[in-house]
């Protein structure tokens, strides 16, 4: 058995040399000839490695532009579109990929809903990631406007699973 790493290490030493082949032959009858130019008959040949590109994104994402204050914008004769309201809520998100449970078992009252005061600290839901239960607690204290992950299903790192009305 040949060692490819002895191999490779011969190819190496070819590719940066004046050398046009080598030619290896074992006691067993193994023949390997390594050469810069193209294949004799007969001989076997084994190319040398050929680097491989770094992957680059096909599409790179475009950055949206905006206006600068007080200049103004130029008009395609459409109307100019009004920016949605920043929201005050906070999200609580996913530390964890896993399966939500809005409640402690199956058939028991969520921990939140709707409407729900929450306080810091106090227990929002359950992920269970790899048979274990973690309990996902409030980081800020407010009211639960919107609950959007569902019982029993997967989540993702970083999905919003709530989000919280601080002034409520």
């Amino acid at each position: 058995m040949i060692d490819l790493r002895y191999v490779k290490k011969l190819i190496e030493m070819l590719d940066g040399s004046s050398v046009d082949s080598v030619e290896i032959s074992s006691d067993k009858g193994m023949k390997i000839r390594i050469s810069k130019t193209p294949q004799q008959r007969g001989a076997v040949q084994i190319p040398a490695p050929v680097p491989v590109a770094a992957m680059v994104p096909a599409i790179a994402p475009v950055a949206r532009a905006t206006p600068a204050e007080g200049v103004p914008a130029i008009s395609d004769g459409e109307a100019p579109r009004p920016e949605p309201p920043k929201s005050n809520l906070l999200e609580v998100k996913s530390p964890m990929v896993g399966t939500y449970y809005g409640a402690p078992e199956p058939g028991a009252k969520p921990y939140v809903s709707v409407g729900s005061r929450v306080s810091k600290g106090q227990v929002l839901c359950i992920i269970e990631a790899m048979k274990i239960m973690n309990e996902i607690e409030a980081e800020v204290t407010g009211v639960v406007k919107e609950v959007s992950a569902q019982d029993a299903h997967p989540v993702e790192y970083g999905q919003v699973l709530f989000r919280v009305d601080p002034n409520g």
